[in-house]
């Protein structure tokens, strides 16, 4: 699988992407509102990619690597997920999410890969709704969800944060 954008190029993450993937989870700026601890090995990077590329196999889909065009670096992720464990009460669901290495930020990318993930998750997969969520400080990414059309449908806890929720039903997708 491979989606292009303006500026972006999606595919399906690879074991080459170790380094990037490694230099994205183990800056703890980036890993700020994830909830999970920064990555300290590189070995934990590849053992996410292979846990990544599992669920391709399984669910049909997941988090695709972002290529910058003009560079060809990988700049973050995003994609759509099947959530197979439940969060926030919901379970066998299609939650969008995205991450960037810091220097990415700002530039609109991060809208521009969750349109064209969107595109795919309505337009291709025939879904009826999306998910997402964000912490609750997590201000650039709550505004890029809202941006996008989600509506904030309620909150809740995680072990260290309060997450917002968030839905986008096709029918209020505007491509």
């Amino acid at each position: 699988m491979k989606i292009e954008t303006k500026r972006l190029i999606l595919r399906k993450l690879e074991e080459t992407d170790i380094e990037r993937m490694f230099l994205l989870d183990s800056n703890p700026e980036v890993m700020k509102y994830i909830g999970v601890p920064v990555l300290t090995e590189k070995k934990q990077a590849l053992e996410m990619i292979r846990k990544i590329r599992k669920q391709y196999d399984e669910n049909g889909t997941g988090r695709l690597a972002v290529i910058e065009k003009e560079t060809g670096l990988l700049i973050g992720w995003s994609g759509l997920k099947l959530l197979t464990e439940e969060i926030n009460g919901y379970k066998n669901v299609l939650e969008l999410g995205y991450r960037y290495l810091p220097e990415s930020w700002g530039k609109g990318y991060a809208m521009e890969a969750a349109r064209a993930s969107l595109d795919l998750g309505f337009i291709d997969m025939k879904a009826d709704v999306i998910y997402a969520c964000a912490h609750f400080e997590n201000k650039g990414s709550n505004h890029i969800l809202t941006k996008l059309g989600f509506e904030k449908t309620g909150e809740f806890e995680e072990p260290d944060a309060i997450c917002n929720w968030y839905e986008l039903k096709r029918n209020k997708y505007l491509p």
